[in-house]
């Protein structure tokens, strides 16, 4: 990791959960991240504890509703004008709503879509652009997938989000190949966990909890730091290896 010391991070929904984890983990290696989401005060908390000698970097909280083009261009602005520019997106903000295939709200598909599958674009083409115009040739891109995007598991409740995830393993695929034609080293990685300890399955179930109690309690979960350490392996990764998907679940997970 020593080469990503003072380099710029994004983090995306690093509010909570696998984002303020993976945020954190990035200034402990002594990079400037911005981490952004809709709840910035949870990131300046973040920040906040960012501070002791344990961590040689610097956490950059920034408030911004990725559902909103012209909040995320603005974002960038302003990355480019306080770090010139970013050599590392970590599109980890991720929407799910409990809105079934036959019966689900149209508004909640566009929200799970503008979250899941344009934000992740619109990031991935401004991060791009910023590390085109510097010429910087070694930046990454990992996108925060889900095992939910390599298989339909038998939930209504989960089967539009399900199919956003798919997005995502297409969209991850088809970057690599754009960056190959494009010549570049820039490398692109998906990394799909299974059941992870968040806060992700309360608000998914937010009017029914005990089904989120449930998901968390009926097997050993992965934790937050189990998918930072994913982060951390690949972005160690000598120049010349690319890893495309990392699919990393509980032992005792059956799907």
């Amino acid at each position: 990791m020593d080469r990503w010391k003072g380099r710029v991070a994004l983090v995306t929904g690093a509010s909570v959960g696998i984002g303020a984890a993976v945020a954190k983990s990035l200034v402990q290696q002594g990079m400037k991240v911005v981490g952004c989401a809709r709840n910035v005060k949870q990131i300046e908390n973040l920040a906040a504890e960012c501070v002791s000698s344990e961590f040689s970097g610097t956490l950059f909280p920034y408030k911004c509703d990725l559902s909103v083009e012209e909040e995320v261009l603005s974002m960038f602005s302003w990355i480019k004008v306080q770090h010139q520019g970013i050599d590392v997106c970590i599109n980890n903000a991720g929407l799910a709503l409990p809105e079934s295939l036959l019966s689900g709200k149209t508004s909640a598909w566009r929200s799970i879509m503008d979250v899941n599958v344009i934000a992740l674009s619109v990031c991935t083409r401004e991060a791009y652009q910023s590390m085109k115009e510097r010429k910087v040739d070694d930046g990454h891109i990992i996108n925060i997938n889900s095992i939910c995007g390599h298989l339909v598991i038998n939930n209504a409740e989960a089967h539009f989000y399900t199919a956003s995830k798919y997005a995502v393993t297409a969209l991850t695929e088809g970057l690599r190949q754009e960056l190959r034609e494009a010549k570049t080293h820039i490398r692109a990685t998906c990394i799909s966990p299974g059941l992870v300890e968040t806060e992700f399955a309360y608000r998914l179930f937010s009017e029914t909890p005990e089904k989120a109690v449930a998901m968390y309690t009926n097997i050993k979960c992965l934790e937050a730091a189990d998918i930072t350490n994913a982060v951390l392996y690949v972005l160690s990764a000598p120049p010349h290896v690319q890893i495309g998907d990392i699919d990393i679940r509980p032992v005792e997970q059956t799907m």
